[in-house]
C-alpha cells in the first residue's frame, strides 16, 4: 500500500472519529440540555410549594390568633340577653322596691357588675350612645325613625339597648331610635 493510500485511509478514520466525537458532544449537549431543563423545573415547583406552605404556615396562624380572639363570640352573644334582663331588672325597680328588697338588688348589682368585669377580661366593651349623637349604622340598629322638633335627620333619639363589640368586631348593634326631622 502507497504511503498516499495509507495517508488517505488516517484521514478518513481520523474524520469519521472525529464525526462520531461530534456526535456524541451533540447527544451529550443534548441530555445536558435536558437536565438543565428538568433541573429548572424543579426548582420552580420547589420554590411554589415552599412558598405553599408558607403561605399555609401564615394562614393557620392568622386561623389561631382569630380563634383565640373571637372563638368566644357565640357565647358572649348568648350572655348578652341575660346582661340585658339584669340592667332591666335593676331598672324597672323604683326607691321603695330597692328598700323593701334591699338584699336581692344588691345581689343583681353585683352580679350585673361581675358578668360587666368578665366581659372587660374578654374585652368585650359596650358600645354606648347618647340621645343627640348621630346615628352609625357600623355601630346601631334603628328600630324606628320619628320626627322630633328641635333634632336633625340621623340623630339618635332613644336607646332601647346597648351594643356590644368583641375586640373590634360588633357583636350586637345598639338599638336606636332616630330622628326623621328634616333639616
Amino acid at each position: 500500500m502507497s504511503d498516499a493510500n495509507k495517508e488517505d485511509d488516517f484521514q478518513t478514520d481520523h474524520l469519521e472519529a472525529m464525526a462520531e466525537e461530534t456526535v456524541d458532544i451533540m447527544e451529550e449537549n443534548d441530555e445536558l440540555q435536558a437536565l438543565i431543563e428538568e433541573r429548572d423545573m424543579l426548582k420552580d415547583r420547589l420554590l411554589r410549594t415552599m412558598a405553599d406552605v408558607e403561605n399555609t404556615r401564615k394562614r393557620g396562624e392568622r386561623d389561631r390568633r382569630e380563634a383565640e380572639s373571637y372563638g368566644g363570640s357565640k357565647l358572649a352573644k348568648d350572655m348578652l340577653p341575660v346582661y340585658d334582663n339584669l340592667r332591666r331588672a335593676l331598672d324597672a325597680a323604683d326607691d321603695s322596691q330597692r328598700e323593701a328588697a334591699k338584699a336581692v338588688f344588691e345581689g343583681v348589682e353585683l352580679t350585673l357588675r361581675e358578668l360587666i368585669h368578665v366581659f372587660g377580661k374578654h374585652q368585650i366593651e359596650a358600645v354606648m350612645p347618647e340621645v343627640g349623637d348621630r346615628f352609625d349604622p357600623q355601630l346601631h340598629q334603628a328600630m324606628f325613625e320619628a320626627p322630633l322638633p328641635d333634632t336633625k335627620a340621623g340623630d339618635i333619639i332613644q336607646v332601647m339597648a346597648e351594643g356590644f363589640l368583641l375586640h373590634d368586631r360588633l357583636l350586637r348593634p345598639a338599638q336606636v331610635g332616630v330622628s326623621s326631622t328634616p333639616a
